[in-house]
């Protein structure tokens, strides 16, 4: 299992209306790809002083389904231009990482 972790970056003004974005549109949009090894992704949030930080960490059964998504320059970030207007900044490159133990309860 490989995770795809990306960080981007909003004013505070900006943070709720990126997050509904995300949920409302960009999940939705990447589900309705269909793409064969998608298994989910993960959204988490940070209040900073002066801006919020949201962490996406996608998972994929394997790096293949994950240029199967990104393309062959997957580490590229996928950054639709709906979000690029929020956005203040962001992770040009996704990190990708083998999962090798997970524990859940």
């Amino acid at each position: 299992m490989i995770a795809r972790i990306w960080h981007g970056y909003t004013t505070k003004e900006n943070a709720d209306r990126y997050e509904k974005l995300l949920k409302e549109e960009v999940f939705v949009g990447i589900e309705h790809k269909n793409i064969g090894g998608y298994k989910g992704i993960c959204l988490l949030r940070r209040e900073l002083e002066n801006e919020t930080e949201f962490t996406t960490i996608m998972q994929f059964e394997s790096i293949e389904a994950v240029k199967q998504f990104a393309g062959p320059d997957y580490e590229t970030a996928y950054v639709p231009a709906k979000a690029r207007q929020v956005l203040k900044r962001f992770d040009p490159k996704s990190v990708h990482c083998q999962i090798i133990y997970e524990l859940n309860y």
